[in-house]
């Protein structure tokens, strides 16, 4: 993308915010609806996964995944729904408060390598979820909203990805020779 094409996207997105105060659309009320729920589910999973995990750098991309993905996201699709004036959904999934540490049997807790190859599941799931609604949406508010998530989220998954390979968490698979 030229610079000119991003001045000339970044002027239509500023315009189309000032005056087009269109309601979502049903594919878009969809989307945020299931991203929403996926939402509220994966925070609450993240908080078990923070209290289970032992190494302090996977507590720390726990945290920002949370504070800095799921929690902005949740906040920015119903703000999307309010302002269309839809009811926005509630599921009833508890809060968890994130320990730095508790006392969890070692049979009974996670692994860390368990919890980054789970967090790293629900991430590709979310960003699928995020491409799909990007995909429907119509509105170039909302389809910005879904990018700048999708960038986020897969800037984050890199971190998870590298700090994998650094504590030697991902399989090592036999290369296929015949």
């Amino acid at each position: 993308m030229t610079i000119l094409e991003k001045v000339e996207s970044s002027t239509r997105a500023a315009v189309q915010a000032i005056f087009d105060k269109e309601p979502v659309n049903y594919l878009e009320g969809g989307s945020l609806y299931g991203i929403i729920a996926q939402g509220l589910h994966t925070r609450s999973m993240l908080e078990i996964m923070y209290n289970h995990a032992l190494d302090p750098e996977l507590k720390d991309l726990i945290k920002i995944a949370i504070d800095d993905l799921v929690n902005p996201l949740i906040e920015q699709c119903e703000r999307h729904l309010s302002m269309s004036e839809a009811q926005v959904p509630h599921f009833g999934f508890s809060e968890h408060k994130l320990h730095n540490s508790i006392d969890i049997p070692s049979d009974a807790r996670l692994t860390d390598n368990e919890i980054a190859a789970g967090i790293g599941t629900m991430a590709k799931a979310a960003q699928m979820a995020l491409l799909g609604a990007l995909h429907q949406s119509y509105q170039l508010e909302v389809g910005m909203m879904f990018r700048k998530f999708l960038d986020a989220g897969l800037d984050w998954n890199y971190r998870l990805l590298q700090l994998m390979i650094h504590r030697g968490w991902l399989p090592h698979l036999a290369k296929v020779t015949h």
